[in-house]
């Protein structure tokens, strides 16, 4: 277990922060830019085509692209491979957790995406469970030939790469890397990344009621040009433990913003989160899980971006006029998110995972919504279900199988509409549906060995 604290303790710190502009700097350095980054974030080779990568318990796996989506050229890495530093395996008694986090970025500007890589249980000396974050630089032939960690004082148990995420978060055109921490704290490291392991500033942030962060999620929330970001976690509000987002709003200072709790009785140690601008107005949207509401049933809160940061939100449940399946405890509805447009109308949609749902007399058989973004956001209308029992999806229903576990929406095919990869867990193979003008459909639909654990 990671060493908690309560950062109510922390609001003299974050109250310091805030007298200085908001921004703590740690460090300064400088790195060689390239004019030409990355056309695509996840292109690790270089070759025009969106890349894959996955991570699990100790290892990272990368499937290379092709023209028409997943090819077949994949490689495996952990901390026993060659240039990737740290020890593979159980170190202190915090498990391997060496790929559990990942951000894409062409973090160097060298016209290769790179990958980082958290491992929150990494033991860095003597200090057990400090964490570390690894950038697996890309090159020609992917990713592999070098890896870099990136700097941080190292702290027994802090956990340090505990969530992760890159976005542009100052608006310079230099991608950033937000690091969360297991005890608190939000490291924002700016642009620009060299090989040599040296960074732009670093900047430190606290909110006093967050517990413990266990997400971050970048978008663009307000209509500049710079890259905001959420910090999902658990805080305490009256004494009791809470489900909360928190806002910080991307600029030249990152500015900390609203701090907004979802569910007020339960906290859910792996929220999952997405930003899309799912009504049209130009501000992003954050879609939350809260799989812990109404006895485990399961929502979707979305918090609405305006100019200045979340505005009004909004919940939807499988009791949504227009969602295919009921409301029943521990169904986990929010599990999985991912936001695309899958019928060509302009709209983002959003996929939503229920590992738990009971198909037929299967439990937690599984399956997901796909849910119509429109003029008033996200709704039930026009939502399609699919699960292993829907004519045309490969395979069977299976009683425990928790299907929709996973779930990513991706133009795989390149053809203008985002298709949905859905899956169970790491080791069975996935199912690929394809999207177009009426939306997701099982058409073609195949079985692929392509986890849909990919960054968003």
């Amino acid at each position: 277990m990671f060493k908690r604290r309560n950062l109510r303790l922390a609001l003299a710190t974050a109250t310091a922060v805030a007298l200085t502009g908001g921004l703590l700097i740690l460090s300064t350095s400088s790195a060689t830019a390239v004019t030409a980054p990355a056309k695509y974030a996840d292109d690790f080779n270089g070759d025009g085509y969106r890349d894959y990568a996955s991570g699990w318990a100790g290892e990272v796996t990368v499937t290379y692209g092709t023209a028409t989506g997943p090819g077949t050229t994949t490689k495996t890495f952990t901390q026993d491979s060659p240039n990737i530093p740290g020890t593979a395996g159980d170190a202190g008694g915090y498990g391997d957790g060496f790929g559990d986090q990942l951000a894409k970025a062409d973090f160097n500007r060298d016209g290769y995406a790179d990958l980082a890589v958290g491992d929150r249980s990494e033991m860095v000396g003597t200090k057990a469970g400090a964490g570390a974050v690894t950038i697996l630089w890309g090159a020609a032939s992917g990713l592999g030939t070098k890896a870099t960690r990136i700097p941080v004082t190292a702290r027994s148990d802090y956990g340090f790469g505990a969530a992760l995420a890159s976005g542009d978060f100052n608006g310079d055109g230099k991608a950033d890397l937000a690091v969360a921490d297991g005890v608190g704290t939000i490291y924002i490291y700016r642009g620009g990344f060299s090989q040599t392991g040296t960074t732009g500033p670093v900047t430190k942030h606290e909110y006093s009621d967050i517990l413990e962060p266990t997400a971050l999620v970048a978008g663009k929330v307000t209509a500049d040009k710079a890259t905001d970001l959420y910090v999902l976690g658990q805080g305490y509000t009256n004494d009791k433990m809470t489900q909360a987002a928190w806002f910080l709003r991307g600029g030249t200072t990152i500015t900390p913003g609203k701090y907004t709790t979802y569910n007020a009785t339960s906290p859910d140690y792996s929220p999952t989160g997405v930003i899309a601008d799912f009504d049209k107005d130009g501000y992003g949207d954050l879609a939350v899980g809260d799989t812990r509401y109404n006895n485990g049933a399961g929502s979707v809160v979305v918090l609405r971006g305006g100019s200045t940061g979340p505005a009004t939100s909004y919940r939807l449940t499988q009791s949504t006029s227009g969602v295919a399946t009921a409301a029943t405890a521990h169904d986990d509805f929010g599990a999985a998110l991912s936001a695309g447009d899958t019928n060509h109308d302009g709209y983002p949609d959003l996929a939503v995972g229920v590992p738990g749902e009971t198909v037929g007399t299967l439990k937690e058989a599984g399956g997901v919504h796909i849910l119509r973004g429109g003029t008033h956001g996200l709704t039930g209308t026009g939502s399609q279900w699919f699960s292993r029992a829907t004519a045309g999806v490969p395979g069977s229903a299976t009683q425990g199988e928790q299907f929709g576990t996973y779930a990513r929406l991706r133009d795989f095919d390149r053809d203008g509409d985002a298709d949905l990869l859905v899956s169970a867990d790491y080791y069975r193979p996935s199912v690929l549906l394809r999207g177009g003008t009426t939306g997701i459909t099982t058409t073609g639909a195949t079985e692929i060995k392509l986890t849909p654990g990919f960054p968003q």
